[in-house]
């Protein structure tokens, strides 16, 4: 079995967007739909979200296309925040 990440290979060039949760108390709003603040790369997308406070990450997702098993269509907080630390290995 090898090294999934060694295997996989990921875009961070593929065109990506940050999106936004409007929130309450600094909780999502799950009767909102979220929306774009910026769009670029995956990369420039992933150094966006890793500039915003901690405390406000889990308001925010990225869109992007799905590139498996790494990377799907639309990426959680808690994903962001691994894909930010691969890649620094890739």
């Amino acid at each position: 079995m090898g090294d999934v990440v060694a295997d996989s290979k990921v875009d961070f060039g593929a065109l990506a967007a940050l999106h936004k949760w409007p929130s309450l108390s600094n909780q999502r709003r799950p009767d909102r739909d979220s929306y774009q603040v910026s769009e670029g790369t995956l990369d420039e997308c992933i150094s966006a979200f890793m500039e915003k406070p901690a405390t406000t990450r889990h308001l925010y997702e990225i869109h992007t296309i799905a590139q498996p098993p790494l990377v799907t269509d639309i990426l959680s907080p808690e994903h962001v925040i691994e894909l930010s630390r691969l890649r620094e290995f890739l």
